[in-house]
């Protein structure tokens, strides 16, 4: 059978590229949540190639971003992979649930709001509305901090699964820039209260409250926050604000399926 110009026995075979092609994706795939960065020889492993094909392919992903080199010539995901993995998470369901009560929280406290998920170690930014003081915390769609820095972070750290949960802790231990030891204590006061404060933890003077949101099977699958300057977040206002970010994680998740 002819269709526009090729016979339909040609769709099944390969065309030049194609393998090279496949063999990439295949040592992208190869990160996960829990193992971000990964050596060589591993990903290699995973992506069933030699070593030296291994290498060639990374050289390439390298050289357009999807891939970094650490220090210790291990790889993760490199800044153009989070930005395309951003602008696929940006047309999600997710974005589409949450876009209004970001609106809506900066709106209600004056500071900005952000919507985040995990990527491996980092939370992401996935949605942000800034707030209407002249001085406040400004960051973009797709910046990144440590998982163990952020409200957003330590919110939903406190709701994953032990294992990953455990991972996560790990990295952040062994990372040489960690400043604080997140400890089981710390996560329970988080899930009692239902919500974390970040307090100077990733400048001085700036202080975010943030709450989970949960999909239709209870698993934690982002978190929203306010942030701004700790003159203006005094401890007193912590608790009122925190309501506002809990009803509003709350409504996301009630539109993700969510039923506690």
């Amino acid at each position: 059978m002819v269709k526009w110009g090729f016979t339909m026995a040609d769709a099944s075979e390969p065309y030049p590229g194609t393998r090279a092609v496949l063999r990439a994706l295949a040592l992208l795939k190869a990160f996960t949540d829990s193992q971000p960065e990964l050596s060589l020889t591993e990903l290699a492993r995973r992506a069933d190639l030699n070593k030296t094909t291994a290498f060639r392919l990374l050289t390439a992903l390298e050289s357009e971003g999807m891939v970094t080199r650490t220090v210790g010539d291990a790889y993760r995901l490199g800044p153009e992979a989070i930005a395309l993995g951003g602008r696929a998470q940006r047309a999600t369901d997710l974005v589409a649930a949450g876009h209004a009560e970001v609106e809506a929280l900066a709106r209600l406290t004056g500071e900005t709001a952000t919507l985040e998920i995990l990527i491996g170690g980092e939370m992401l930014i996935l949605d942000e509305v800034m707030g209407s003081h002249l001085l406040g915390s400004s960051q973009s769609v797709g910046t990144r901090w440590p998982v163990d820095s952020t409200s957003t972070g330590l919110a939903m750290l406190a709701w994953l699964p032990d294992s990953q949960r455990d991972d996560l802790l790990a990295q952040s231990a062994a990372r040489p820039d960690g400043r604080r030891n997140i400890t089981p204590s710390d996560l329970e006061a988080i899930r009692a209260q239902g919500y974390a404060v970040a307090d100077e933890l990733l400048e001085p003077g700036f202080v975010a409250v943030g709450a989970p949101v949960f999909n239709h099977q209870a698993e934690v699958v982002a978190a929203i926050s306010v942030a701004g300057p700790k003159a203006r977040l005094m401890l007193g206002c912590i608790p009122e604000m925190a309501q506002a970010v809990m009803q509003a994680a709350g409504r996301i998740s009630q539109r993700l399926g969510f039923r506690p």
